[in-house]
């Protein structure tokens, strides 16, 4: 796995091998981060099932001023932590924790971006982006991967507004954010 933007482009990132890990692909990176606009410089960044971190260091590769990456899996933590060093990502914060759980502890309106990625097999992406709705500031983003689309149907009712959608293979990712009322 490689970071493909940023200060530190072409910089490899070492993968476990852990059941349910699916690190984002490359491709799917290189949308969202389009979607985004590049260049992230002042934003604080959420990662709530960092996994290889990917996102996270990506983020912060293309001038995030703060990312926290959460990560229940020790043997992957320690791998985040191992990364963190070799690219010397100091805005970068690694903790073990419940993604789930870091977010609902966030102070309201805390951050610009928050990438929600947990496995596909769980339960967590609808509490995850009730969660997220009180910790985004106003025009922030969530970036939602998951293993189905997620329509007006779906989004609504949890206070979130698709922008953007992109399907590769069993990989759907989403960008959001809060609907407007009215």
């Amino acid at each position: 796995m490689r970071i493909i933007g940023g200060v530190w482009k072409r910089s490899k990132l070492a993968v476990l091998d852990r059941p349910g890990l699916r690190p984002t692909p490359d491709r799917v990176r290189e949308t969202l981060f389009n979607w985004l606009g590049q260049d992230l410089h002042g934003w604080r960044c959420l990662d709530a099932f960092a996994g290889s971190g990917a996102l996270a260091f990506e983020a912060a590769s293309r001038g995030a001023k703060e990312v926290l990456a959460c990560e229940t899996d020790g043997a992957l933590v320690e791998q985040l932590l191992t990364s963190k060093a070799k690219l010397k990502a100091d805005g970068v914060l690694i903790q073990r924790a419940n993604g789930l759980n870091a977010l609902l502890a966030q102070a309201p309106a805390s951050w610009d971006l928050v990438f929600l990625d947990p496995p596909f097999d769980s339960q967590l992406l609808a509490p995850s982006l009730q969660a997220a709705q009180a910790a985004i500031k106003p025009g922030g983003r969530v970036y939602l991967e998951a293993g189905e689309a997620w329509g007006e149907a779906e989004l609504a009712p949890l206070g979130w507004q698709l922008q953007r959608h992109l399907r590769a293979g069993a990989v759907h990712a989403h960008l959001l954010g809060l609907a407007t009322s009215g």
